[in-house]
Protein backbone atom coordinates (compact mmCIF):
# COMPACT_ATOMS: atom_id res chain seq x y z
CA UNK A 1 0.00 0.00 0.00
CA UNK A 2 1.68 3.48 -0.92
CA UNK A 3 4.99 2.09 -1.88
CA UNK A 4 4.95 1.82 -5.74
CA UNK A 5 2.88 4.66 -6.28
CA UNK A 6 2.31 7.79 -4.30
CA UNK A 7 2.67 9.09 -0.88
CA UNK A 8 -0.83 10.43 -0.54
CA UNK A 9 -3.64 7.82 0.20
CA UNK A 10 -7.89 7.83 -0.23
CA UNK A 11 -9.77 5.55 1.71
CA UNK A 12 -13.45 4.53 0.53
CA UNK A 13 -15.81 4.01 3.44
CA UNK A 14 -19.11 2.56 2.06
CA UNK A 15 -22.41 2.95 3.39
CA UNK A 16 -24.84 0.76 4.33
CA UNK A 17 -24.92 -2.64 2.36
CA UNK A 18 -22.15 -1.43 0.12
CA UNK A 19 -18.57 -2.79 0.04
CA UNK A 20 -15.34 -1.83 -0.29
CA UNK A 21 -15.06 -2.48 -3.76
CA UNK A 22 -16.71 0.79 -4.80
CA UNK A 23 -13.58 2.22 -3.76
CA UNK A 24 -12.79 1.03 -7.69
CA UNK A 25 -14.83 3.79 -9.15
CA UNK A 26 -12.91 6.31 -7.59
CA UNK A 27 -9.46 4.96 -8.81
CA UNK A 28 -9.28 6.96 -12.07
CA UNK A 29 -10.38 10.13 -10.44
CA UNK A 30 -7.18 9.96 -8.32
CA UNK A 31 -4.71 8.85 -10.17
CA UNK A 32 -2.06 10.83 -7.70
CA UNK A 33 -3.43 8.57 -4.39
CA UNK A 34 -3.27 5.33 -3.63
CA UNK A 35 -6.93 3.91 -3.14
CA UNK A 36 -8.03 1.21 -0.82
CA UNK A 37 -11.15 0.80 0.21
CA UNK A 38 -12.52 0.07 4.15
CA UNK A 39 -14.36 -3.20 4.85
CA UNK A 40 -15.07 -2.80 7.95
CA UNK A 41 -17.10 -4.81 10.39
CA UNK A 42 -19.10 -2.49 12.39
CA UNK A 43 -22.57 -2.52 12.73
CA UNK A 44 -23.09 0.37 15.24
CA UNK A 45 -20.55 3.71 16.23
CA UNK A 46 -19.38 1.85 19.30
CA UNK A 47 -17.94 -0.58 17.07
CA UNK A 48 -16.52 1.79 14.99
CA UNK A 49 -15.20 3.75 17.55
CA UNK A 50 -12.79 0.55 18.43
CA UNK A 51 -12.26 -0.84 14.83
CA UNK A 52 -11.55 2.89 13.08
CA UNK A 53 -8.78 4.02 14.54
CA UNK A 54 -6.92 0.63 14.26
CA UNK A 55 -7.36 0.72 10.75
CA UNK A 56 -6.35 4.70 9.97
CA UNK A 57 -3.96 4.81 12.68
CA UNK A 58 -0.79 3.11 10.47
CA UNK A 59 -1.43 4.84 6.55
CA UNK A 60 -1.45 8.26 8.86
CA UNK A 61 2.43 7.00 9.87
CA UNK A 62 3.04 5.64 6.41
CA UNK A 63 1.45 8.60 4.19
CA UNK A 64 1.98 12.11 3.97
CA UNK A 65 -2.18 12.49 3.57
CA UNK A 66 -5.01 10.42 3.87
CA UNK A 67 -8.55 11.74 2.58
CA UNK A 68 -11.18 9.98 3.57
CA UNK A 69 -14.08 9.62 1.15
CA UNK A 70 -17.10 8.67 3.49
CA UNK A 71 -20.43 7.62 2.15
CA UNK A 72 -23.74 7.57 4.11
CA UNK A 73 -23.81 5.43 7.09
CA UNK A 74 -19.77 5.08 6.62
CA UNK A 75 -19.58 8.77 6.85
CA UNK A 76 -21.55 9.03 10.31
CA UNK A 77 -19.66 5.96 11.97
CA UNK A 78 -16.16 7.61 10.76
CA UNK A 79 -16.96 10.71 12.55
CA UNK A 80 -18.23 9.14 15.66
CA UNK A 81 -15.10 7.39 15.72
CA UNK A 82 -12.71 10.46 15.91
CA UNK A 83 -10.38 9.98 12.98
CA UNK A 84 -10.58 13.55 12.29
CA UNK A 85 -7.18 13.36 14.33
CA UNK A 86 -5.62 10.60 11.98
CA UNK A 87 -6.94 12.57 8.85
CA UNK A 88 -6.10 15.44 6.73
CA UNK A 89 -9.50 15.93 5.57
CA UNK A 90 -12.80 14.04 4.12
CA UNK A 91 -15.09 14.23 0.95
CA UNK A 92 -18.29 12.80 2.51
CA UNK A 93 -21.25 12.22 0.21
CA UNK A 94 -24.78 11.83 1.98
CA UNK A 95 -23.50 11.81 5.31
CA UNK A 96 -26.11 10.81 8.12
CA UNK A 97 -26.04 14.10 9.68
CA UNK A 98 -28.39 13.96 13.05
CA UNK A 99 -29.02 9.95 13.56
CA UNK A 100 -31.20 10.99 16.58
CA UNK A 101 -33.78 12.45 14.44
CA UNK A 102 -33.11 10.05 11.82
CA UNK A 103 -33.91 7.41 14.46
CA UNK A 104 -37.22 9.46 16.23
CA UNK A 105 -38.44 9.50 12.77
CA UNK A 106 -38.31 6.32 11.93
CA UNK A 107 -39.80 5.28 15.37
CA UNK A 108 -43.17 7.50 14.48
CA UNK A 109 -43.40 6.15 11.39
CA UNK A 110 -43.45 2.68 13.20
CA UNK A 111 -45.93 4.27 15.92
CA UNK A 112 -43.22 2.90 18.71
CA UNK A 113 -42.65 5.68 21.58
CA UNK A 114 -39.47 6.27 23.48
CA UNK A 115 -41.16 4.39 26.63
CA UNK A 116 -41.98 1.21 24.66
CA UNK A 117 -38.66 0.91 23.12
CA UNK A 118 -36.67 1.82 26.30
CA UNK A 119 -38.81 -1.24 27.85
CA UNK A 120 -38.01 -3.73 24.51
CA UNK A 121 -34.58 -2.74 23.93
CA UNK A 122 -34.67 -3.90 20.24
CA UNK A 123 -38.21 -4.01 18.39
CA UNK A 124 -38.13 -5.17 14.77
CA UNK A 125 -40.03 -3.17 11.73
CA UNK A 126 -40.98 -4.70 8.49
CA UNK A 127 -37.73 -3.76 5.65
CA UNK A 128 -35.71 -2.15 7.90
CA UNK A 129 -33.06 -2.79 10.61
CA UNK A 130 -34.32 -3.18 14.13
CA UNK A 131 -35.13 0.00 16.67
CA UNK A 132 -32.55 0.09 19.00
CA UNK A 133 -32.63 1.89 22.57
CA UNK A 134 -28.80 1.49 22.75
CA UNK A 135 -28.52 3.31 19.50
CA UNK A 136 -30.92 6.26 20.00
CA UNK A 137 -29.73 6.72 23.52
CA UNK A 138 -26.03 7.38 21.87
CA UNK A 139 -27.01 9.60 19.72
CA UNK A 140 -28.91 11.37 21.97
CA UNK A 141 -25.77 11.58 23.98
CA UNK A 142 -22.89 11.70 21.56
CA UNK A 143 -23.49 14.55 19.48
CA UNK A 144 -20.73 14.97 16.63
CA UNK A 145 -17.98 16.30 17.11
CA UNK A 146 -15.56 16.70 13.91
CA UNK A 147 -12.98 19.01 13.47
CA UNK A 148 -11.19 18.34 9.98
CA UNK A 149 -11.44 20.39 6.55
CA UNK A 150 -14.14 18.76 4.68
CA UNK A 151 -16.50 18.81 1.91
CA UNK A 152 -20.35 17.71 1.61
CA UNK A 153 -21.89 16.34 -1.40
CA UNK A 154 -26.17 15.98 -0.49
CA UNK A 155 -28.77 15.49 -2.66
CA UNK A 156 -31.96 17.76 -3.14
CA UNK A 157 -34.39 14.70 -2.39
CA UNK A 158 -32.04 13.08 0.44
CA UNK A 159 -35.10 11.20 1.91
CA UNK A 160 -33.27 10.43 5.18
CA UNK A 161 -31.63 14.34 6.16
CA UNK A 162 -33.85 17.11 5.23
CA UNK A 163 -32.02 20.39 3.66
CA UNK A 164 -32.30 22.22 6.69
CA UNK A 165 -30.86 20.00 8.98
CA UNK A 166 -27.94 19.07 6.24
CA UNK A 167 -26.97 22.47 5.90
CA UNK A 168 -27.34 23.23 9.60
CA UNK A 169 -24.57 20.51 10.24
CA UNK A 170 -22.69 21.61 7.80
CA UNK A 171 -22.04 25.35 9.50
CA UNK A 172 -21.72 23.42 12.84
CA UNK A 173 -18.38 21.47 11.56
CA UNK A 174 -17.44 24.10 8.79
CA UNK A 175 -17.55 21.93 6.02
CA UNK A 176 -18.15 22.91 2.76
CA UNK A 177 -21.98 21.92 0.96
CA UNK A 178 -22.91 21.63 -2.40
CA UNK A 179 -26.49 20.25 -3.00
CA UNK A 180 -27.47 18.49 -6.33
CA UNK A 181 -30.48 19.57 -7.59
CA UNK A 182 -32.92 16.44 -7.71
CA UNK A 183 -30.20 14.27 -6.50
CA UNK A 184 -31.09 11.68 -4.12
CA UNK A 185 -29.51 10.24 -0.70
CA UNK A 186 -28.07 6.89 -3.04
CA UNK A 187 -25.80 8.67 -6.28
CA UNK A 188 -26.50 6.08 -8.64
CA UNK A 189 -27.88 6.74 -12.09
CA UNK A 190 -25.79 8.46 -14.75
CA UNK A 191 -26.21 11.80 -14.25
CA UNK A 192 -26.11 11.70 -10.54
CA UNK A 193 -22.82 9.71 -10.65
CA UNK A 194 -21.37 12.35 -13.07
CA UNK A 195 -22.62 15.48 -10.43
CA UNK A 196 -20.14 13.18 -7.69
CA UNK A 197 -17.46 12.92 -10.25
CA UNK A 198 -17.05 16.80 -10.90
CA UNK A 199 -17.58 17.60 -7.40
CA UNK A 200 -14.94 15.04 -5.67
CA UNK A 201 -12.10 16.28 -8.74
CA UNK A 202 -13.04 19.90 -7.97
CA UNK A 203 -13.11 19.15 -4.30
CA UNK A 204 -9.78 17.21 -3.98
Amino acid sequence: MGKDRMDRLAVYLHGQGGSAEEAEHYRPLLRDFDVIGFDYGARAPWDAQREFPAFFGPPRERYRSVTLIGNSLGAYFAMCAGIDRLIDRALLISPIADMQALILGRMAQAGVTEDRLQNEKTIAVPDAEPLSWEYLRYAKSRPIAWNVPTEILYGERDFLTPPEVMAAFAGRIGAGLTVMEGGEHWFHTAEQMRFLDRWLTKSI
